[in-house]
């Protein structure tokens, strides 16, 4: 079969095709026929060597896939010819830049028939890091305002329509150019990061999703409530930051994504409910995936991005 490796760190030219032993199943574990393969920020700082999750190339990137599984040898969840998607593995290497993965079969979920395989790739890994914030450590509920910083990321969207489907009142940074798509997925109020600071017009926030890093979080706590709380996908390791937090009488919270198959399912009942949809702004076929990572690191993407097999 064919995959994506890397023999070095380096730019996106570092990424080639290769022909590589199909995996093995191991009991409890399937084999997928992989459809299509949803790509995040965290591969190409993986892909320069910016920290060791993977430790030294060679390795093979990727989570997040959508296909249709050919093999399940020792396990009663799928049957061959069953259409699934997921993020298995996570954060050990799944080997998903390729033709045929072997995840086991609990990290994994049936594909909903609304979705193609594009879409379902899409979502597993920023379906799973905002359910796991909003509603694992975040306790959303209904009448809650939820401040959501980056509305027109891949993790953003997401996490705008799983508030809103919690009952909170919703407000999303984001930049101009994607007001109409934040407010189109439900975003009760937009706030136009480029043109005001976001700390001058909201306030009485209960709960606040940074996705952005930077002095984002540390921003945040100026429109919190008292007791407010902050979750945070890219300080999660702060620990400076969390203790400005307590010191201040707020909650802090960093979230490191990790194989959810009850929140999976969850993520399956809101699209089949027409109550989530994820967005991909461009597909790549599988020989072009230093060019699917250039567009991811040029940053200010809507949605997702997608490689194709």
């Amino acid at each position: 079969m064919r995959a994506i490796t890397q023999h070095a760190f380096g730019g996106p030219e570092v990424l080639t095709i290769v022909d590589v032993p199909e995996p093995r199943a191991l009991p409890t574990e399937v084999l997928v026929r992989v459809k299509a393969i949803g790509l995040n920020p965290l591969e190409p700082r993986l892909r320069a060597g910016e920290f060791p999750l993977l430790g030294r190339p060679p390795f093979i990137l990727g989570w997040d896939i959508s296909g249709v599984v050919e093999a399940a040898p020792q396990t009663w969840r799928f049957r061959a010819g069953d259409e699934v998607f997921g993020m298995p593995m996570f954060p050990r290497a799944a080997n998903a830049y390729a033709e045929i993965v072997a995840a086991p079969a609990l990290h994994l979920a049936r594909k909903p028939a609304s979705l193609s395989h594009v879409e379902a790739s899409a979502l597993p890994v920023v379906g799973l890091t905002a359910w796991q914030g909003l509603v694992d450590l975040g306790r959303v509920t209904e009448g809650d305002r939820v401040l959501v910083h980056g509305g027109g990321g891949g993790v953003g969207h997401v996490a705008i329509q799983i508030a809103k489907s919690l009952g909170a009142h919703v407000i999303a940074t984001a930049g101009g150019s994607k007001r109409e798509f934040v407010e189109g997925i439900g975003a009760d109020e937009v706030v136009d990061y480029t043109a005001v600071d976001f700390t001058e017009v909201v306030s009485d926030i209960d709960m606040v999703l940074d996705t952005l890093g930077g002095d984002t979080a540390e921003r945040s706590l100026k429109v919190l409530r008292p007791g407010g709380h902050l979750v945070t996908a890219v300080a999660d390791e702060d620990t400076e930051l969390a203790a400005r937090f307590e010191a201040a009488g707020m909650h802090f919270s960093g979230i490191a994504v990790d194989p959810d198959p009850v929140a999976l399912r969850r993520l399956v009942e809101l699209v089949e409910q027409g109550r989530l949809r994820v967005h991909v702004q461009e597909t790549f076929p599988f020989e072009r995936i230093a060019d699917a990572h250039r567009l991811i690191e040029n940053g200010h993407l809507q949605g997702k991005v997608v490689l194709t097999v």
